[in-house]
């Protein structure tokens, strides 16, 4: 089943976060990744309020995790520790 990664986040530090963008979405793209939404509008109704948005289509929650998991992106992800607060989950679609 495909699997979604959503991540809300607040960037901190624009120029790290930048950097962190830059080598992410080639790594999520090696794993199937695909985004379908990355920081667009949006309308918070409930819970804590992120500024930034990203959504990505993933063959299977394995496939999301794995990438997660990847060397390149953990890299990414360096450039992000301390230059945002993030949550991230990925779900299993219905689909």
């Amino acid at each position: 089943m495909p699997a979604l990664w959503i991540a809300h986040v607040t960037v901190t530090d624009d120029e790290a976060y930048g950097k962190y963008a830059k080598l992410a979405g080639p790594a999520i793209h090696a794993h199937g990744g695909e985004f379908i939404a990355r920081g667009g509008r949006y309308v918070q109704l409930e819970g804590n309020d992120r500024k930034r948005n990203v959504v990505a289509r993933f063959p299977s929650v394995e496939a999301a995790e794995a990438c997660y998991k990847s060397d390149a992106y953990q890299s990414a992800l360096d450039h992000a520790r301390g230059a945002s607060e993030r949550d991230l989950v990925i779900v299993e679609t219905t689909e």
